[in-house]
């Protein structure tokens, strides 16, 4: 069983930046895919960002060049550095971990857990 804790949400204008943090309990976190969604009302969830064992990462067309996904796996944590911030980037900030040989990150059936989300909000 893992649990995910969120934090660093918020308000900010466009242009600025916010550094979302994920805290993860339970055993081997480095061997997780760990993912950041967002979900903003009457939209889809969607993976903006993910980064598996190995490092190897993902980004949307969206975020890329934008924001960073990173991990401490000493502290059990995953990052989302998010640089550049647009109104349209508005959503709950959703942290999500599965299984490192699940292939599809951005699918939602590929992570088992998921965090409660924190807010964030660009203004323009």
């Amino acid at each position: 069983q893992v649990q995910l804790v969120e934090s660093g949400g918020g308000l900010v204008q466009a242009g600025g930046s916010l550094r979302l943090s994920c805290a993860a309990s339970g055993r081997n976190f480095s061997s997780y895919t760990m993912g950041w969604f967002r979900q903003a009302p009457g939209k889809e969830r969607e993976c903006v960002a993910a980064i598996r064992w190995g490092d190897y990462t993902y980004y949307a067309d969206s975020t890329e060049g934008r924001f960073t996904i990173s991990r401490d796996n000493a502290k059990n944590t995953v990052y989302l550095q998010m640089n550049s911030l647009k109104p349209e980037d508005t959503a709950v900030y959703i942290c999500a971990a599965g299984p490192w040989y699940r292939d599809y990150v951005t699918r939602l059936g590929s992570y088992d857990y998921w965090g409660q989300g924190t807010q964030v909000t660009v203004s323009s």
